[in-house]
């Protein structure tokens, strides 16, 4: 079976340790879109991988996990996963795959990532690692991929053009120095050479192994809302995170996806800048942080915090075409005397029950909420189902019957073993 993975949020989900329980039953972790702004954080044995561009899948002994061309890479980022992986006994060799066409980022992508914020008057919170600018530059066709790495004279006529550009719009608008030809195209070829045996057409590997009756897992960052076409534009990614960018970002056809899974947290969190209707009072959000380990696994900035938005999730729902959630952290909203979930935004007098586009409704809407009784007991010490207090599988049930979804996983915990199956 193809499973494609996909955040109903805005990122932070806990899309990490799903992917990490969902490898254990599939042959190949094919990883989208997105770049090193990304964090998946998985917990085994006590011991904790963060990872911003290699599938997490990669824990699990003969797995084939494929970076695709949907996603952009930090050659920096990856020689560093690549060693912490080896320093840790995990032995990737045959088992990484690099798409030979994704696009490569630049150190002048991440100068001018950080000076365009700072020229905002409107800042979008960017992480400063250059992923906008090397997807603009996917765009515009200027774009460095992974294979012009291997090449000399193609990366040098590529680096070459791009520098003439970028220095001049460093100098002139930024008051930067630019960058030097010969430092870039020394170290990128290095990041070729290194990388040269992972790189491959990961389009013909995964349409040879799903061929073959293989089974997938399309694993996506970020969140739907962070979305370049339907999140919260413009404080959004640069990328697809929708389930349909699994299809683009990898090479296959859309027959080839059997189920489409959301991952939802059981409240709602944002790192950055943008709206949040249901964003948590500072006091009350300050303890749901430090409770929740609230901080980005990418760049440690502390994340906001809010209550469960019902409408966010629902167009989630819908847009990815998810039929089953899995509801993480749980346990942090362990011993509140009560729950709300937002069902719906008032703004100007009119009533919202699906949500709005519309900037100005999500900016200063009130919201409405459903309010229910919370649970004393410990969460995380539940295996069952079954044994889950009557007032954690009542809210289970209020946000499946909203969403329109089936609940068939609960996270009460960081590691593996701290996760219900209904």
């Amino acid at each position: 079976m193809n499973i494609v993975l996909v955040g109903t949020q805005w990122g932070d989900e806990g899309k990490g340790k799903v992917i990490d329980i969902l490898s254990a039953q599939v042959d190949v972790i094919m990883r989208y879109q997105g770049g090193s702004n990304a964090g998946h954080t998985v917990v085994v044995d006590g011991r904790e991988f963060i990872f911003h561009l290699i599938p997490s899948g990669i824990l699990h002994k003969g797995k084939i996990c494929c970076i695709g061309s949907g996603v952009v890479v930090d050659p920096e980022m990856l020689n560093k996963e690549i060693e912490g992986l080896s320093k840790a006994g995990i032995n990737i060799d045959n088992r990484l795959k690099i798409s030979s066409l994704a696009h490569v980022i630049l150190p002048y992508h991440k100068i001018l990532d950080k000076l365009r914020e700072t020229k905002r008057t409107n800042k979008i919170g960017t992480t400063g690692r250059g992923i906008g600018p090397c997807y603009a530059d996917k765009i515009n066709r200027c774009g460095i991929r992974m294979q012009d790495l291997l090449s000399p004279a193609i990366l040098k006529d590529k680096l070459e053009d791009n520098l003439k550009e970028k220095n001049e719009i460093l100098k002139k608008v930024y008051q930067h120095p630019g960058f030097k030809f010969a430092d870039i195209y020394k170290n990128y070829l290095n990041y070729g050479r290194s990388a040269s045996k992972y790189i491959c057409d990961t389009v013909k590997l995964l349409n040879r192994e799903i061929a073959q009756g293989k089974d997938v897992l399309f694993e996506g960052a970020q969140g739907t809302f962070l979305d370049i076409d339907f999140g919260t534009y413009p404080f959004v990614t640069s990328s697809s995170t929708i389930a349909g960018g699994a299809c683009i970002g990898s090479g296959v056809s859309p027959r080839a996806i059997d189920k489409i899974i959301g991952i939802a947290k059981a409240y709602t969190t944002r790192v950055g800048e943008g709206p949040f209707p249901t964003e948590f009072e500072p006091k009350f959000e300050e303890f749901i942080r430090n409770k929740g380990k609230e901080f980005g696994a990418t760049t440690g900035r502390p994340r906001r915090c809010g209550w469960f938005d019902s409408l966010m999730v629902k167009e989630a729902v819908m847009l990815s075409g998810i039929t089953e959630l899995a509801i993480m952290k749980m346990d942090v909203l362990d011993g509140l005397k009560s729950i709300k979930i937002c069902t719906g935004y008032k703004y100007k007098g009119k009533i919202f029950r699906e949500y709005p586009y519309d900037p100005e409704v999500l900016k200063k809407a009130s919201c409405i909420y459903k309010e229910i009784p919370g649970w004393d007991e410990n969460l995380s010490r539940i295996k069952d189902y079954q044994c889950l207090p009557k007032q954690a599988k009542n809210y289970l049930k209020i946000l499946q019957d909203m969403l329109g979804a089936k609940i068939t996983l609960v996270s009460v915990g960081s590691s593996r073993e701290e996760t219900i199956f209904s």
